[in-house]
């Protein structure tokens, strides 16, 4: 890494942070999207019980009797309708990290191509 100017040694300092925060923010991605699926079969479920079914929640490491079954359907909802935005943010995001990371790749095996030691960097 001696041989490469500075420009293209920071390029691939950057390329690195940027495929680190890239795999941070699927790794978010990922948790979030199984805690919607989870919100949402716990949904399902609820809707299929009786309206008198008694339900717990648990609030930190306690188990507490939750008010009625349309009170706990209407906090889920509104959890599941947060992490959903969440998750679009996070896409976002992704979009916006990929795009980087693509052009940033380009630059440097342009710039290793064209002199430099070394070949082209294979993509993520």
């Amino acid at each position: 890494m001696d041989e490469l100017s500075p420009k293209v040694q920071n390029q691939i300092a950057q390329f690195q942070q940027l495929q680190q925060q890239l795999q941070s923010v699927l790794n978010q991605k990922f948790q979030m999207d199984a805690q919607v699926k989870e919100m949402q079969r716990t949904t399902e479920e609820l809707n299929r019980s009786p309206e008198d079914v008694v339900i717990y929640k648990s609030v930190g490491s306690l188990l507490i009797k939750a008010e009625g079954k349309e009170a706990v359907l209407k906090e889920i909802e509104d959890d599941k309708e947060t992490m959903e935005i969440r998750v679009k943010s996070l896409e976002r995001q992704e979009k916006s990290l990929k795009d980087r990371y693509q052009t940033l790749q380009e630059q440097i095996n342009k710039a290793l191509s064209s002199g430099a030691a070394g070949g082209p960097i294979s993509p993520m």
